[in-house]
């Protein structure tokens, strides 16, 4: 080849060659800009719904079964998956590449819509969202008792009504998230006679704790 006969004839300028494409390497890979998280767009849909004081059973059977056959009618789903925990309902789904994601976003909130109506009124509006590596977590707090006395319990609860408030009122932060603990639960014992006598039903008096604990 004519730059093998050159390079043999002129082994001076073929060493200055090297030497100029080995400098162009090192200075391109110096500049080379690098994302942990590069800007993808994944036609991913995640839909999270609260229903406060359930178990994952009751979670499962009135909340992600129902979202579930409702979004699964949606075109262009690779895979459909959920998760249920105490008082949440997590389901994810995955379209096909070729699904643009804010389509699919759209067509999830319009069937998520359509069975608002047949869930429970303690069940809580769905967040929908699109799934996005720049939003997960970047910071995370452990807290720990550093004091003999203080249970799981009594750790929860401050870490609930005071740290996470503070956190959310920091300037930049989106969302605040308690994972773990042991929430404080009251067990209210009813006397049918009692309430027979004064004319008052489960039903009222459920009513009555629901709005206590949502006013």
């Amino acid at each position: 080849m004519w730059f093998t006969r050159v390079s043999i004839g002129n082994p001076v300028f073929a060493t200055m060659m090297m030497a100029a494409l080995l400098v162009l390497g090192v200075f391109s890979y110096s500049r080379l800009p690098v994302e942990q998280f590069p800007d993808v767009s994944f036609p991913v849909v995640v839909v999270e719904t609260e229903y406060p004081g359930a178990s994952p059973e009751n979670v499962e059977e009135e909340v992600t079964r129902k979202i579930e056959e409702s979004v699964n009618t949606v075109s262009g789903i690779k895979t459909l998956s959920s998760r249920s925990y105490e008082g949440r309902s997590v389901v994810i789904i995955e379209f096909d590449l070729s699904v643009e994601p804010k389509l699919a976003a759209q067509d999830v909130r319009e069937k998520v819509a359509l069975i608002r109506p047949l869930l429970r009124e303690e069940v809580k509006e769905a967040r929908i969202a699109r799934f996005d590596p720049q939003s997960q977590p970047i910071f995370n707090v452990a807290v720990l008792a550093t004091q003999p006395g203080i249970d799981a319990q009594q750790l929860t609860t401050w870490a609930g009504q005071v740290l996470q408030k503070r956190l959310e009122n920091v300037r930049g932060v989106g969302a605040v998230t308690l994972i773990g603990g042991i929430a404080r639960e009251i067990s209210i014992n009813l006397r049918p006679a009692a309430m027979e006598a004064l004319g008052v039903s489960v039903e009222q008096v459920a009513a009555a704790l629901r709005t206590r604990a949502n006013p």
